[in-house]
């Protein structure tokens, strides 16, 4: 039996799991008593708080909701990479300057020096104040905010190295009685170089413990170490899951075998929730080798999220496994580190339900249950739990003394040492604590994470700190509470009253039973051949669909608008086929494919919404006696022009635009892809759309395309594709005589992204490869220069380098793909050209020889990404659209970089880098482009969210999926009525009484 098929459906009913959970712990558990447990404890801490309290005082005047706590957790995050003074001040200036804490900043300076002050004492007590406070300066709050954050990392990072680590723990553990897991900090590995970095260091950490370690005492009072898959292969994915088993379990399985060998345990760390199998996986190919080389060692085992709605399946599944190979798994429980994201992931990918609980309260009844569980399981697992709120640990200790099972407790370095004070005055207690071990510059998520968690107005470490919240608050069973969802869900992110426009349901890939019917889909899908129209015939079409728009047009707009809703729920039905189409004639990737249906749903719901408010008349304020009413009409027949590169999303937007507001459309697809097109007109007839009001006319673009736009009568044109021919459309409509024929186009660009030194280089570097390199760089918004600050450039180019060259180049039918071919060989031989003449003007940064590929062989027009080094922003004269990237590098004042950007003329996306608000603003105002993303990646914009194109700036329309666009394709026009033409002004008259 598989893992997915042990595992339930991860997106579930959140009230279903709830009530599930409350049935499995709500019998044996005596709250009250465990509540009365805790509240000595509390009363301890409050009454005699721990030695080092500083850094809940200042949470406590600035708490993480403020926007001062914002502005410091923002400093704590940024501010000890930033590698220039000159940026570090105006970082600094910004954060403070933007919150209010108070006019001068004389009052944050004086908190801000007393804390490093009080930090300083309590971490290094042989200090001199006096050197302390000339190294602050206590004169510039810059010198005071970073030996503050700096500081402030000292309370969650136990050392810098293993050595300051371990002599810490020492006095620790003969302090209190402690023991320690070692966690060596740096998020996931981005290449392959940073993955055998991580490894070296683990390795090292098990030889340093090991050494120290008496390797024939007991297991489980040894201290081990905890280690992050995800750190130790830079595709821990899993699409990825033939390279995952293959190059990440030998090295994990050195891990392993070391910490064996010297008898430490070792924790496998919990990842996010697509990841979950994938981590069962290699934990039970872990296992399998343990049982056979190691079977007396019990150290193994593995952290789970109970935030996770499957959580306590999650443990029966371990359980199993332990028994299967007969060993005892040891196992963190752990609340979750990852719930924000989470969150935003499922709402953008438009799941049906949250993998995660979305209540505070939800997750401690997950927890509850989940301890049971492992409680009940002694002979598979030994029990770790990991928690800072003091009702949970002692209702834990209440359930583990009916069972008499051994079990500890876990807390986080810097974290609930109050509470546990007073926990561990039970000698029979154990606790171990989780510690985290490196260098200042790689503490920055990590710290802000536990900053996050403690100023959260809801964590218990919070409260514990507010002694305005009552005991009885404080100390509230999560078994009462009512179980609901506390957030929209991702169906309902638009609203959930009548008439609210419905997101589009999404699927996740990592899950079998939303992928299978994309793979079977695919096997049987035949791409239609659609014959090329004949040119001739286009004067009879127009007349067909010209007389069809007399009738369209006086269609009301509610029924216009239910008829492209009900395409909608159809396409929305037919996810598979689809996708399969789009990944068959246009080659996308999976993820691409499922994306672009999404997009194509929400135009037709999106513009179905918009058609019936734009269209509603408007009465006009006048003179009395008359009535003025402003309204919108339709025009005509509309030519649609689309391109390859969207073949649905953006056919179907551009369709559903016109026809939504009582026109008819001459459709003409790209060459390329004229049977996804085909099967959307056929869909939108199914819908309702007269057949002769929406026309596909399939052929090449300079006779078909051309002879459409010359067609008399077209009362207006939608283009999406190059400047080029946009300009060849604008130049011809021009020439016509008759009416002036209104042009929407959107067009590409020269997409540029600037990136400051405040920037966080990892997530530079997957903002970058995202942009650049997916879809093949196939999108009108893909980066094409990337401008990095100099005193940055060098490390950030390496991990570009090394991510990129991770990726995998193939058939786009494979869920492991990345980069699919371009879309024909035209576009090959012309970026081939570019890639000749960069080859003899730039340095070449990214060779496709050091591309990881599939196949690539065999797949016709398959360019791996590329990327140069460029001697200045004005080199850039063109844009080539494919996955090929330039580089430039810049100092001084990043406007000047905007100004050059500003100078190639256009651009339709740009991407800025940079942890100073006001700069990101500013260089935002300064831009001449249509979109400005700041601190995320420039591509995948959402309809009605994040509309796309700009008038004026490329193209010639408004944009695409926003308020502004149905517009473009009416005519205004007003109806004056002289309401006293029958005689009189009887409703003035009657005013009079």
């Amino acid at each position: 039996m598989t893992v997915s098929q042990r595992l339930p459906f991860p997106y579930r009913p959140e009230s279903e799991v709830v009530a599930h959970r409350l049935q499995v712990v709500s019998a044996g558990l005596d709250w009250h008593a465990a509540a009365k447990t805790a509240a000595p404890w509390v009363q301890a801490v409050r009454d005699n708080p721990p030695p080092f309290w500083a850094m809940e005082s200042l949470l406590k005047e600035y708490p993480i909701s403020s926007a001062e706590g914002l502005a410091l957790m923002r400093l704590a995050e940024a501010l000890l990479r930033v590698p220039d003074a000159e940026t570090a001040i105006a970082l600094t200036a910004d954060q403070l300057g933007r919150a209010d804490f108070d006019a001068s900043g004389d009052k944050v300076l004086a908190r801000l020096s007393s804390t490093a002050i009080a930090m300083s004492k309590h971490f290094l007590p042989d200090a001199q104040e006096s050197g302390l406070m000339g190294k602050l300066g206590a004169k510039t709050v810059v010198a005071a905010t970073l030996r503050a954050v700096q500081l402030l990392g000292r309370q969650f990072v136990l050392g810098q190295t293993m050595a300051e680590a371990v002599k810490e723990a020492d006095v620790a553990r003969k302090r209190i009685g402690v023991r320690f897991s070692y966690d060596m900090l740096g998020e996931g590995a981005r290449t392959d170089e940073d993955a055998l970095r991580y490894l070296k260091s683990y390795k090292d950490a098990i030889e340093f413990i090991a050494a120290r370690t008496n390797q024939t005492g007991a297991l489980e009072q040894n201290d081990g170490i905890s280690i992050k898959l995800s750190a130790l292969h830079p595709r821990y994915e899993d699409a990825q899951s033939p390279r995952v088993m293959a190059e990440l379990v030998p090295r994990v399985w050195d891990l392993c075998d070391a910490a064996a060998r010297a008898n430490i345990n070792l924790t496998i760390d919990a990842e996010e929730v697509d990841r979950l199998e994938l981590s069962l996986e290699v934990l039970e190919a872990l296992t399998a080798r343990v049982a056979q080389h190691h079977p007396a060692w019990t150290g193994f085992g593995l952290a789970m999220q109970a935030y996770q709605t499957r959580a306590l399946e999650l443990i029966e599944h371990v359980a199993v496994l332990g028994r299967k190979y007969k060993l005892r798994l040891m196992c963190r429980l752990v609340k979750g580190a990852y719930w924000d994201a989470e969150i935003k992931r499922a709402q953008e990918q438009g799941l049906p339900h949250y993998p995660v609980f979305t209540h505070k309260h939800h997750t401690d009844v997950s927890y509850l249950a989940c301890a049971r569980a492992l409680l009940d399981a002694p002979d598979a697992i030994y029990p770790q739990f990991a928690t800072h709120n003091a009702a949970t640990i002692a209702a834990i200790l209440q359930m583990a003394a009916k069972t008499g099972v051994p079990f500890e407790l876990q807390r986080l370095h810097g974290m609930g040492e109050g509470v546990y004070r007073e926990v561990l005055k039970n000698p029979l207690v154990s606790c171990r604590v989780y510690a985290p071990v490196g260098a200042h510059r790689d503490l920055l998520a990590y710290l802000v994470r536990r900053l996050l968690e403690n100023g959260a107005n809801s964590s218990f470490v919070h409260q514990l700190a507010d002694e305005s919240v009552g005991m009885e608050e404080l100390l509230i069973s999560p078994l009462r509470l009512e179980p609901h969802t506390s957030l929209p869900l991702p169906p309902v992110l638009f609203g959930s009253h009548a008439g609210a426009r419905a997101n589009s349901t999404g699927l996740d890939l990592t899950v079998p039973a939303m992928r299978d019917p994309l793979l079977a889909a695919y096997a049987a899908v035949q791409v239609p051949q659609v014959p090329e129209f004949d040119v001739k015939n286009i004067p009879d079409a127009y007349a067909d669909c010209a007389s069809s728009y007399q009738k369209w047009s006086k269609t009301g707009v509610t029924e216009r608008a239910a008829i492209l809703r009900r395409a909608a729920d159809a396409l929305q039905a037919q996810t598979p086929h689809f996708c399969a189409l789009l990944v068959k004639e246009a080659f996308k990737t999976w993820g691409d494919a499922v994306a672009e249906v999404r997009e194509a749903v929400d135009f037709l719901r999106y513009y179905a919404d918009e058609a019936e408010r734009i269209m509603a008349p408007i009465a006009m304020p006048g003179p009395t006696g008359e009535s003025n009413e402003l309204r919108l009409i339709a025009r005509g027949v509309w030519v649609c022009i689309s391109p390859w590169n969207f073949p649905l999303a953006i056919f179907a937007g551009q369709v559903a635009a016109a026809l939504a507001t009582g026109n008819t459309v001459l459709a003409k697809p790209a060459e390329q892809t004229p049977g996804v097109a085909l099967e959307a007109v056929r869909l939108l007839h199914a819908a309702g759309v007269p057949a002769d009001a929406l026309q596909l006319l399939h052929g090449a673009g300079d006779t078909v395309g051309a002879a459409l736009v010359a067609q008399p009568g077209v009362a207006g044109v939608v283009f999406t594709g190059s400047t080029q021919v946009a300009k060849i459309i604008h130049r011809a409509l021009a020439a016509k005589d008759g009416p002036i024929v209104p042009l929407i186009a959107e067009t590409g660009g020269i997409n540029a992204m600037v990136v400051d030194s405040t920037a966080l280089p990892e997530q530079v570097s997957d903002a970058v490869v995202q942009s650049a390199f997916r879809s093949a760089g196939q999108r009108c918004s893909a980066l094409r220069l990337l401008c990095l600050h100099e005193q940055i450039a060098d490390p950030v180019i390496a991990m570009i380098r090394g991510a990129a060259q991770e990726l995998v180049a193939g058939d786009p039918a494979d869920l492991a793909t990345d980069v699919g071919p371009v879309i024909d060989r035209e576009a090959f031989d012309g970026i081939q050209k570019h890639l000749l003449r960069l080859n003899s003007e730039s340095k070449r940064l990214l060779a496709p020889a050091g591309i990881a590929q599939a196949a690539t062989n065999s797949i016709a027009n398959l360019i791996p990404p590329q990327a140069f080094e460029v001697p200045s922003i004005a080199a850039m004269q063109q844009e080539i659209f494919g996955p090929v990237l330039h580089i430039v590098r810049w100092s001084g004042d990043p406007l000047a970089v905007i100004e050059q950007i500003n100078a190639l003329g256009y651009g339709l996306t740009i991407g800025i880098q940079t942890r100073i608000d006001s700069r990101a603003q500013a260089l935002a105002r300064a831009s001449h482009v249509g979109n400005v993303y700041i601190n995320r990646n420039q591509i995948g914009a959402v309809v009605g969210v994040q509309p796309f194109g700009g008038e004026g700036l490329s193209g010639t329309g408004p944009k695409a999926g926003g308020p502004h666009y149905l517009a473009r394709f009416c005519a205004e026009q007003t109806i004056t009525v002289n309401t006293t033409a029958a005689g009189g002004n009887a409703a003035l008259l009657a005013s009079m009484h």
